[in-house]
């Protein structure tokens, strides 16, 4: 148990420290060059999810998040002899507080990771702990459906 709360742990500090050091360093609604027509860094406000859809619904985001939880600690509990799930469970937990946290702290999630050769949303170090998540347990189920 200690391990997935240490992993989880870290990830949320990651990124609250990225979400603070960007918004520190960088200007509001600008962003910087990393490698140039790959990627960026960026410092956006997103009231909304990815492409800043529901902007503005913080209620929303709140009780989702707060139900995604509980049910994130229900199965973690239900599946603990499952390393996979409790690896992927971790992940989505500090991914889901990790932006919960923003939305609570400012009424916005900071974003700041940019795609500049394709149109994806900007993104944070917690929505890559929730997409990272989802992915291993995706793989986890449909690797147990074939069998």
């Amino acid at each position: 148990m200690f391990i997935y709360a240490l992993l989880a742990g870290i990830i949320l500090v990651a990124d609250q420290v990225v979400k603070y050091v960007v918004s520190a360093n960088i200007a509001l609604d600008t962003s910087q060059t990393v490698i140039p027509n790959l990627f960026s860094i960026a410092n956006i406000r997103n009231d909304g999810a990815a492409w800043s859809l529901m902007a503005g619904k913080q209620w929303f985001f709140f009780i989702v998040s707060i139900l995604a939880l509980g049910l994130m600690v229900y199965y973690f509990y239900k599946y603990r002899a499952n390393t996979g799930y409790k690896i992927s469970i971790a992940l989505m937990i500090a991914g889901t507080l990790g932006n919960f946290i923003d939305r609570l702290r400012f009424g916005y999630v900071v974003d700041m990771f940019q795609t500049d050769f394709v149109n994806f949303p900007i993104f944070n170090v917690a929505d890559m702990s929730l997409t990272v998540g989802v992915v291993i347990l995706l793989i986890i189920v449909l690797k147990e459906d074939d069998k």
